[in-house]
């Protein structure tokens, strides 16, 4: 009987969590996103009828008891989504690391009958949390003989549960894709080289940027990928014996070829192979020295912890806390205290200790040495990065370059997205390594109609990683209507591949250009997509480049707009945002603002759930909340529009609040993208360059490449854990043509989750959690299956 069982949906809402107490803190250093995490864990902790308690100013406040442990409601974690830190407080705790703090700790914990903690914060913080629990009935039994508490206690409160989630800005914690914070900091950083950038430009200077990471390179590495860095140094990964000489010659050859800013990261940690340290002032030193160099140091410190958290952090924390408090709900004795954690995009629960263990490993490889090691235990994600880093950075001189003569060309098609060009360039350059010669069609395929093609070499793509928009241009027109004039240009230019990067027409493009290889054997050649629109909306990924920097955008604006809210009073803001028929941007949107309410296509209203949402705004007014937000994706409904909802809620509403609305238009696909679209852009796009070098190989024959079989015209997606080639005749099925949306979409998984947070009684499938999964060590060989 218990198979039957294992096939059936599991529901939160069987899940119950009265008379269970819990505790959260935070812990160690702070980061960004702290708050969401700890806002997530309260709200769901109440939703389940669980008592919650914030400890203040951590362990600290834990050993110190008094009014540092106190119950909150619904209402105390109101407006702390945007800020940056933690409420909480956080503190460094000597007495904890004491068995008499502990001791302390149990009693006050005991006394208010909390068995159950979730711990925020690095790997030292959850050590402690689980050396305690280790500890707990010991401490009981002690604090029983002191006759501080009865025995009935010892039994009723036997056991603690502990949950951890992972937040530092360091990315270091192994079994974890990202930490909650690191996206949040890398936005700082970014922040800062673009604008280094501009002033290093007009004085032709070197900068030498130091980035936090004690033990860990990953913030260096990833904005180093980020921004196109000349160099970076990190602890994991040491320069080989004599870099001195080699950098000089790399950023020298930069000077000649008249690129006129030299940018070097530096993580905290760095080191030599000989484990001695190398400082960001030893780097100018060096280059002042050598080459004479005008050089200046930038020290980011803390300003990297600081200001408001990315959408990324926010959603990642919100997810992370509410499956903190599902864990909690179905801990027993017999399960470890586990961390939950992110991998690829799809939450994970792991045994806490593995966790800790493969972290210290990874320290103690650096130690000794052993960096091939260091970088392998860090998880596939950071292995992918490096890879990436040391393919774009370096060209070899032309002589050491393969000779493929194979011409492959690179076009934007559809709308502008953040992100298109970083993509551009890593095509391009990736293209040029692995011996190929490369054009850039301008204008989508209305500009290949028009031959307006040229060759694009590699110094042409510098510094496109930070661009907004597209630089080759981008049209909506798709290939049909000039499929004869596209071939004659495939033909004169000998076009021997296609990598189109764009939205949903790229992927109407690439069925119709495979549709027409019937008539023109100029078609007959390998050809990929990567998908780059804010929509999202594109069957095959579950992310595509420019969707997170239109999210960062609609979540700045709404915290501007919600605090314009908060000092009316009363007042209820209606948001339209973009994404066609797909409501990702409306609903993810919610979810990193905080809103009350997301209406979408996918999930049909009706006039009673309009309804039921002004009744709802109408109870929450009349608590110390006293502002609403709403998002309205622009084609959810045709009748209900921003127009009518917002009349409708106006109407509703008199005498008890009122009402605004605000449509964010086109600056949604502007802006320099964010670190998670130059990122993501860089590594699909490299992959992307890498198959298309493959296939090239398989279908070359007799002096001429000829491909035709589906499985040569394919879109690379990010697929839950992993990067995947697909062919577009297969993804025909999963779309909905008529609406251009996939007719799956992950994301609506999560849409339970927004209404929980703004208290909605809602339905809630969490089949996918609860499985403890250990942590993977992966082997070398799947570094290439491709984790993001």
């Amino acid at each position: 009987p218990g198979s039957a069982m294992d096939h059936q949906p599991k529901f939160f809402e069987n899940l119950s969590g009265t008379g269970k107490a819990i505790g959260v803190l935070t812990s160690g250093g702070d980061a960004q996103g702290m708050n969401a995490a700890v806002r997530a864990v309260v709200r769901m902790g109440i939703y389940v009828k669980a008592k919650v308690y914030f400890v203040y100013e951590g362990y600290q406040g834990m050993v110190d008891g008094g009014d540092n442990i106190v119950e909150v409601s619904w209402e105390s974690v109101s407006s702390i989504l945007q800020v940056g830190g933690t409420v909480i407080g956080s503190a460094r705790c000597k007495s904890f690391r004491t068995r008499e703090g502990r001791l302390q700790a149990a009693y006050n914990l005991v006394q208010r009958g909390i068995t159950n903690l979730c711990v925020i914060g690095g790997d030292g913080s959850l050590t402690g949390a689980n050396l305690f629990r280790e500890e707990w009935s010991g401490l009981l039994e002690e604090l029983a003989q002191k006759g501080k508490i009865d025995d009935d206690a010892v039994k009723k409160y036997a056991y603690l549960n502990i949950v951890g989630m992972v937040g530092s800005i360091d990315n270091d914690f192994c079994g974890t894709d990202m930490t909650i914070g690191t996206d949040s900091a890398l936005h700082r950083i970014i922040e800062v080289v673009d604008a280094i950038m501009t002033t290093a430009q007009s004085h032709q200077r070197t900068f030498v940027l130091e980035v936090m990471g004690r033990h860990c390179g990953y913030l260096a590495l990833v904005s180093a990928l980020a921004c196109g860095a000349d160099w970076v140094f990190i602890p994991e990964y040491p320069p080989e014996e004599g870099w001195e000489d080699s950098m000089c010659v790399k950023l020298s050859e930069n000077r000649a070829r008249k690129k006129r800013l030299n940018i070097i990261i530096v993580a905290e940690g760095a080191i030599d192979c000989h484990n001695k340290p190398i400082t960001s002032e030893k780097v100018k030193d060096l280059v002042v020295q050598r080459l004479g160099f005008d050089t200046r140091v930038t020290i980011l410190g803390h300003v990297q912890r600081g200001g408001t958290p990315s959408a990324f952090d926010r959603i990642l924390a919100s997810r992370m806390g509410v499956e903190a408090v599902l864990a909690l709900l179905e801990a027993t004795p017999a399960t470890p205290a586990c961390v939950v954690s992110l991998s690829g995009n799809q939450a994970v629960r792991l045994p806490l200790m593995e966790c800790v263990q493969m972290t210290q490993e990874v320290q103690k490889a650096m130690d000794e040495g052993r960096f091939v090691e260091a970088v392998r235990l860090r998880g596939r994600s950071f292995e992918n990065n490096l890879n990436t880093y040391k393919l774009l950075s370096h060209k070899k001189p032309d002589a050491e370059l393969p000779k493929t003569n194979f011409n492959v060309a690179v076009l934007n098609v559809g709308a502008p997205a953040a992100g298109m060009n970083a993509a551009v360039r890593a095509a391009v350059r990736v293209g040029i390594t692995e011996g190929h010669k490369m054009f850039a069609v301008i204008d989508g395929f209305e500009g290949f109609a028009r031959g307006k093609i040229k060759e694009i070499s590699w110094g042409d793509v510098g510094g496109w990683t930070g661009q907004g928009g597209s630089i080759l241009g981008t049209k909506r027109t798709l290939p049909a209507k000039y499929l004869e004039k596209i071939a004659d240009q495939m033909r004169t230019n000998n076009i021997n591949a296609l990598m189109v990067i764009g939205g949903f027409e790229a992927y109407l493009g690439l069925l119709e250009l495979s549709a027409a290889r019937e008539k023109y054997d100029e078609f007959c050649v390998p050809m990929v997509m990567v998908p780059a629109t804010v929509s999202n909306n594109v069957p095959g990924s579950d992310f595509s480049i420019g969707a997170d920097t239109a999210l960062n955008t609609i979540t700045d604006t709404c915290d501007r707009i919600k605090q314009s809210a908060s000092g009316t009073k009363r007042r209820v803001f209606i948001i339209e945002t973009m994404g066609g028929y797909c409501g990702y941007l409306a609903n993810m949107g919610a979810l990193a603002a905080g809103a009350d309410a997301a209406y979408i296509f996918e999930e049909q209203f009706d006039i009673r759930e309009l309804q039921a949402n002004v009744e709802h705004l109408t109870e929450k007014m009349k608590t110390s909340i006293q502002r609403g937000l709403v998002l309205r994706n622009e084609n959810c409904n045709e009748n209900y529009t921003t127009d009518f909802i917002y009349q409708l809620y106006s109407e509703e509403g008199k005498g008890v609040f009122d009402c605004r609305k605000n449509v964010l238009g086109h600056m949604q696909q502007g802006g320099a993208p964010s670190p998670f679209d130059r990122n993501f852009g860089t590594k699909i796009s490299a992959k992307a360059m890498q198959w298309i070098s493959k296939k090239l190989k398989e279908t070359y024959r007799k002096g001429k490449v000829f491909a035709n079989t589906d499985d040569s015209v394919c879109l690379l997606g990010m697929r839950r854990r992993n990067l995947v080639f697909q062919p577009v005749a297969e993804l025909k099925t999963e779309t909905d043509f008529v609406h251009r949306i996939p007719k799956e979409q992950w994301w609506l998984k999560l849409r339970p989750l927004m209404k929980i947070l703004a208290k909605y009684k809602t339905s809630y499938d969490v089949s996918d959690s609860g499985q403890l999964e250990h942590v993977a060590m992966h082997s070398p060989k799947e570094a290439e299956t491709g984790a993001i």
